[in-house]
């Protein structure tokens, strides 16, 4: 459909011919507002609009009443709840998981001339429910007053000043945000909006895996999970109902319901949200820093689990390794030539048919997997197996699913959507809804994990059938949701079995950080696709997730999607940005050892050194995160909110809290570097530099990346060469100085 630039159809999703049994309902001033058991309830009448492009009130028709729910909580949160009589507040939902940090306090009102004052008990004012008559110099008739309006104004910590779009409007008729308004459509109930106020200068960052610019301002999004299919595009595997707002405040609107969220997109005066469920639960988050804002979205959702150390070693993989010869080939080279590595993953050819997930090793081709996991075991490599939540139709466990409604029942049959790269037809998708279906897969899995599998990759999860009879919720809020379900369910037996709480995964929504760990998806191997993974890691880690990962050196080629060549400069800088990520593995449509590139190889294993080097401060970051706001890989934003320039920059990045990295990614091996304000060392080579500048157009050898650390930081780092973890005895790090007698790392 062709835009209309029109906020009744563009954004509210009204039929452009307006053909369809449909109204928009727009909330007036309250009427009441009381305290009830510490929250506050306020009384707000809708009244029904004409069916038309220019917004007028239906007087005909009565006005609706329905309870805003106004609830504080004590570490500068507040929330809005709307359930428009269909729905009641509670906290029992998979995307809620409150920290002991989450208590609810009670607030109290006070009645002033034209509004009502809502306070906390210490005195901080926390909302103020404005009803007064705007200020008024008439001297004209020529159009109709404005509608009444529902006027908000939060200050979730106190500080911080949120208010509503009561005035987003042209002239009366025509509107560009609601401050709060549904649909109904055939009489029932369908859509809900609600937006605030955003300043000319306004930032915005977050809300998933974004392969977008650092900031987004500007921009609208369909919050519906989907297959990516790249990493240069608006489709995206983890949507993430969550923002962050250079006013240092945040924005957790807690439902799975497709919806749309424009940060000043639609009208550059306002954040606009629609579900397209009549509900509306939102958290609206203050902070004194970025870090504060994110913990209080944990609070919320949850806090990251630890991964174990051997996940933060090196992963091989290639899609795909076909024989348990092929795999002890690859690994006892690596041992043999010295490559640390400890994760080798096994991708679609494990199975007896390739691509076709029936949870079991091909007996011809891997006669023995607990013995071949065993001995792989025994020289240090943990194994991870490719799956996914579907059944398919030629699949061995396709009747038992159909039959117990592990996988939810088809009403008409459906195209295979996505990266599907095989030519199988998925019958159904497992149904994680249905406590039985769920337990079956953890036994389908636990089989695996009980041979000494250590890792299972969650792939896909973004795509559901949707036109099938789940037995827990519709599917269009299982969409969504569907990755946390999923995930769970794997994370969940890993660690009852394995002791180790991981899984490797591509879709994700609120909640999902609980369960590390997340990868970006399909990128191209180039530098496009580089940049794209980079620009979703850094918005993916403002949206909550603590790890996260990517395929180095990019998962497809081009022009030839499985055959083109990966190039030495390509599979070398992609190599320094995955050692300076919170987990590195190798993956991809063709060769991804790295004795298949023999110009770069001796440099890549010296990277590679360099990475178990610094498992010892990617230990001791992982830990903060756990127990912070703090991912591993941090926009510049997360420490510089107040510079305007970070709010622009995503090729750069702090890992963990010393480190800045810029990666290299262009075959000219230049690049701009812009210093964040501060004291900084360069890594490699010990030189001085003060911040608060750019360095322009600074030549990189391929050998080298431009990495910064703070002054006077202390990192601790391994002093041994190893073959992997488990060679590894953490009391025996060391600390790196960065103090005036440092020379450089490889200077040491």
């Amino acid at each position: 459909m062709k835009p209309t630039n029109y906020h009744l159809f563009d954004f509210l999703d009204f039929d452009t011919e307006l053909l369809r049994n449909e109204s928009l309902w727009k909330a007036y001033k309250p009427t009441a507002v009381y305290e009830k058991e510490g929250d506050i309830y306020v009384t707000v009448p809708f009244q029904k609009q004409k069916l038309a492009n220019d917004m007028m009130a239906d007087t005909d028709v009565p006005q609706e009443e329905y309870t805003l729910i106004i609830r504080q909580y004590n570490i500068g949160i507040t929330r809005l709840f709307l359930g428009f009589g269909d729905y009641v507040l509670t906290d029992e939902s998979e995307m809620l998981q409150f920290s002991d940090r989450i208590q609810k306090v009670p607030l109290f009102i006070k009645e002033q001339k034209g509004k009502w004052i809502l306070s906390t008990e210490d005195g901080t004012k926390r909302a103020i429910i404005n009803v007064e008559e705007p200020l008024l110099d008439r001297w004209s008739e020529l159009l109709p007053d404005p509608q009444e309006t529902l006027d908000i104004t939060l200050y979730p910590d106190g500080k911080r000043e949120i208010r509503l779009s009561a005035y987003d409007h042209f002239s009366p008729p025509r509107y560009d945000a609601l401050p709060v308004a549904f649909c109904k459509r055939d009489g029932r109930k369908e859509r809900a909006t609600l937006s605030f106020e955003c300043k000319p200068d306004e930032c915005f960052a977050g809300t998933g895996e974004r392969f977008f610019k650092m900031d987004l301002s500007g921009q609208t999004f369909f919050l519906k999970n989907q297959d990516g299919q790249g990493v240069n595009n608006r489709r995206t595997y983890k949507n993430i109902p969550f923002y962050l707002s250079s006013r240092m405040y945040g924005t957790f609107y807690h439902t799975c319901a497709h919806s749309k969220l424009s940060l000043a997109g639609h009208s550059t005066r306002s954040v606009q949200f629609l579900s397209d469920q009549a509900l509306l639960d939102v958290f609206v988050i203050g902070g004194d820093t970025m870090e504060d804002i994110l913990r209080g979205y944990r609070d919320l959702t949850g806090y990251p689990s630890m991964p174990p150390l051997w996940s933060f070693g090196v992963w091989m993989s290639r899609m795909t390794y076909f024989s348990a010869d092929e795999v002890d080939e690859i690994c006892d080279r690596m041992r043999a030539e010295h490559y640390p590595c400890d994760v080798i993953h096994l991708d679609t050819g494990w199975f007896r048919t390739d691509w076709l997930c029936e949870w079991k090793f091909n007996e011809e081709r891997f006669p023995d997997p607990k013995g071949f996991i065993g001995r792989l075991k025994k020289n240090g490599y943990r194994v991870s197996l490719w799956q996914l939540p579907y059944v398919a139709e030629n699949a061995e466990q396709i009747d038992e699913a159909r039959a117990n409604d592990y996988i939810a029942p088809l009403t008409k049959q459906q195209a295979t959507d996505g990266s599907n790269f095989s030519a199988l037809d998925y019958a159904g998708t497992i149904d994680f809804t249905y406590p039985k279906a769920t337990e079956w897969y953890k036994g389908l899995l636990k089989q695996l994990l009980d041979m000494g599998v250590t890792c299972i990759k969650t792939d896909f999860g973004e795509n559901i059938h949707m036109d099938a009879l789940y037995k827990g919720m519709k599917p269009e809020l299982l969409n969504n949701l569907y990755a946390l379900f999923y995930q769970k369910a794997a994370y969940e037996i890993t660690k009852e079995v394995t002791g180790d709480g991981i899984v490797w995964a591509r879709s994700a929504w609120a909640g999902c950080q609980r369960y590390p760990l997340h990868w970006g998806g399909d990128s191209c191997s180039s530098w496009d696709g580089m940049a794209g993974s980079l620009k979703g890691g850094l918005h993916f880690g403002l949206s909550g997730f603590a790890f996260w990962s990517h395929d180095v050196p990019g998962f497809h080629t081009l022009p030839n999607f499985m055959n083109s060549v990966v190039v030495d400069d390509v599979y070398m800088r992609w190599t320094q940005f995955g050692v300076f990520t919170s987990h590195i593995r190798y993956h991809g449509t063709n060769k991804r050892e790295p004795w298949h590139y023999p110009t770069i190889a001796p440099l890549v294993k010296k990277w590679w050194k360099l990475r178990y080097s610094l498992i010892p401060y990617i230990v001791v970051q992982s830990k903060l995160a756990i127990e912070s706001g703090y991912p591993l890989l941090q926009a510049l934003i997360l420490h510089h909110p107040e510079d305007k320039l970070c709010w622009h920059i995503d090729d750069e990045y702090y890992f963990g809290n010393d480190f800045l990295v810029a990666p290299v990614m262009n075959s000219e091996n230049r690049r701009d570097i812009y210093l964040p304000e501060g004291k900084w060392v360069n890594f490699f080579t010990g030189e001085r530099l003060e911040g608060a500048c750019w360095l322009r157009d600074v030549y990189v050898p391929l050998e080298e990346m431009p990495v910064y650390v703070r002054a006077n930081a202390v990192i601790p780092i391994y002093p041994e060469d190893v073959d992997c973890t488990d060679e590894m005895d953490l009391s025996k790090s060391i600390a790196l100085r960065i103090d005036n007698d440092y020379k450089g790392f490889w200077n040491r």
